[in-house]
């Protein structure tokens, strides 16, 4: 969020409850009721509160009568009618972790004032993780609090630019694509699946497909060896094709799983232009530093690939970089004087090096149209309205996504009846890095322990296996084991631990499968979160921690560069 907008709300008078297993969740400096939740429980959390809303008469009719459609099938649902089991807050707390007061009254404090539901994106990346998402916009809805201000819901605020900002919606200018004469397609978290399993059926979506037989990957932008699960088993399917070429500025994982290797620039080394919609500055990017080596830009490599091949003038059509930079300006320039916003000339703007775009007068307040006229201001969904219950879903007939929020019990979790891995892992976004960029980087290697990823974990669970702070510990599940050092708090719930993302991988040379720079997804499973979404699912994590011994620690090599022949 916006630098000061929490503290912000919280002089004013605004109650914070963080619904997490991580206190850290929230800062420590607002004050926030904190519901320590079983971590892929939310689901049954928001269904115990809809309940109750239900249950209590606090559900606001006029607003699901006139803004929804299929309120009536999900309460049936609720109720229990058709499988003998009510969603009520005495259900929730057994499976969420919590005590079933708290729900209760929680609920009637969400219904008693205006009230703002806000959810992480991480909640999507679990088994099922479709439904975290549609009960927290079918709560909202029960409150009858969309398209107001400070009601309603909000996604992924943490992790977007534009909260508190009221923005022109601008249409900047991009660069021509044309049409991919390719159709076949694949979800991205599926790459595993199509390289090991080349001509096998999926769904999707409600639709059928079929994996592509790959022979040869071109990946520049990203690093699957960073956000994909399973990541002994990404080796393995990195096999299979016949060649990887990948462009890299530094010899990270996916360089290294690479047969050829294309240096490119990095930002500070190449001119550009910053703007997005999510934003009101552009910014003129000068390069810091001339290229190191033979670094080139992505663009230029994919011109001389073009060249190469015959399609040189339809890639570039005749314009070099700095070519298309002025031309993406130019026509964005164009764009918004047509809605009244100027923007100076391609050189003042250069020389200038920066310029804000003017903030509307009126607040954008998210389906305020909708709300003040469904029918003029309809969504895009086929019935315009918020589909609680859709018959489009309920159509695709998958038994892993119905037609409306739903509980399904996770294949890993806390709270099955018996468990060999009874720690649950959680991966966040780190503090010391952007995702794995920079982990090499002086910042990053500050926060490690003993040159391995951090973990947090609860003063019980390190006591009852002999750990102490500051000790390198062995997590492990049957996909894989990482060594990380251990930060001991009592802001996490007990059986829950939780590691960031983004330590370079670094697997063994004698087990494969192990990580011993600490990289979490050698133990997430590259499991799907239904067939509808086919997102990732790598908080759906048990493991077990062991300590091992301080005095033989293998040895972090993710950062040793290999000899370079010169040729």
């Amino acid at each position: 969020m916006q630098k000061g907008f929490v503290a912000a709300a919280q002089r004013a008078g605004i109650e914070f409850v963080n619904i997490s297993p991580l206190a850290a969740d929230m800062p420590d400096t607002v004050k926030a009721d904190w519901l320590a939740i079983r971590p892929n429980t939310d689901t049954a959390l928001m269904l115990g509160l809809c309940h109750t809303l239900l249950d209590e008469g606090l559900h606001a009719s006029d607003f699901l009568d006139r803004y929804c459609t299929g309120f009536d099938v999900f309460a049936t649902y609720l109720q229990g009618t058709e499988d003998s089991c009510t969603k009520s807050a005495d259900w929730a707390a057994a499976i969420c972790g919590l005590p079933a007061d708290s729900i209760r009254n929680l609920a009637r404090r969400m219904a008693g004032t205006r009230t703002m539901i806000s959810l992480g994106w991480s909640l999507t990346r679990q088994a099922h993780g479709e439904q975290p998402m549609w009960a927290g916009i079918v709560l909202a809805a029960m409150l009858g609090q969309i398209g107001l201000p400070g009601g309603g819901i909000g996604i992924g605020y943490s992790a977007v630019n534009r909260v508190g900002y009221d923005l022109n919606r601008v249409s900047f200018a991009s660069v021509p694509q044309g049409i991919n004469a390719v159709k076949e397609f694949i979800p991205v978290a599926r790459i595993a699946d199509m390289l090991l399993r080349p001509g096998s059926p999926f769904e999707y979506n409600g639709g059928c497909y079929s994996y592509p037989d790959i022979q040869l990957i071109y990946w520049a932008g990203g690093n699957p060896f960073h956000h994909h699960q399973d990541l002994a088993r990404l080796i393995r399917a990195w096999q299979k094709p016949q060649t990887v070429i990948s462009h890299e500025w530094c010899w990270n994982a996916l360089a290294r799983h690479s047969d050829i290797v294309l240096p490119v620039t990095t930002p500070v080394e190449r001119r550009d232009i910053a703007m997005t919609p999510l934003d009101p500055y552009l910014v003129s990017m000068e390069p810091a530093i001339e290229p190191v080596g033979q670094a080139r830009d992505d663009y230029d490599i994919f011109a001389s690939l073009g060249q190469l091949m015959g399609v040189e003038e339809a890639f570039t059509e005749g314009r070099t970089s700095e070519d298309w930079q002025r031309w993406l300006y130019e026509v964005s320039q164009q764009r918004l004087s047509k809605s009244g916003v100027e923007l100076p000339a391609y050189t003042s703007f250069r020389e200038t090096g920066w310029h804000k775009l003017p903030l509307p007068d009126t607040q954008n307040i998210m389906f305020a149209d909708f709300r003040r006229d469904p029918d003029q201001y309809p969504l895009k969904t086929p019935s315009g309205k918020i589909e609680i219950f859709s018959s489009t879903v309920a159509g695709f007939a998958y038994d892993d996504c119905l037609g409306h929020p739903a509980w399904f019990v996770p294949p890993e979790w806390l709270g099955a009846a018996e468990n060999t891995y009874p720690l649950h892992l959680l991966s966040n976004q780190p503090r010391t890095k952007l995702h794995s960029q920079l982990d090499q980087g002086p910042v990053a290697a500050a926060a490690k322990i003993k040159g391995r990823e951090e973990v947090l974990m609860h003063k019980n669970d390190a006591a009852a296996r002999g750990i102490d702070e500051g000790d390198v510990i062995r997590l492990f599940n049957t996909r894989g084991a990482i060594y990380v050092g251990v930060r001991i708090t009592d802001r996490i719930r007990p059986g829950v631990v939780m590691v960031p993302t983004g330590a370079w991988l670094d697997p063994d040379k004698d087990d494969p499968c192990l990580c011993k720079h600490g990289n979490p997804n050698m133990l997430a499973p590259d499991r799907p979160t239904s067939k509808l979404a086919q997102g990732p699912a790598a908080h759906t994590c048990l493991v077990q921690a062991e300590a091992v011994d301080q005095t033989c620690l293998p040895e972090v090599t993710a950062f040793i560069p290999p000899v370079i022949e010169k040729r």
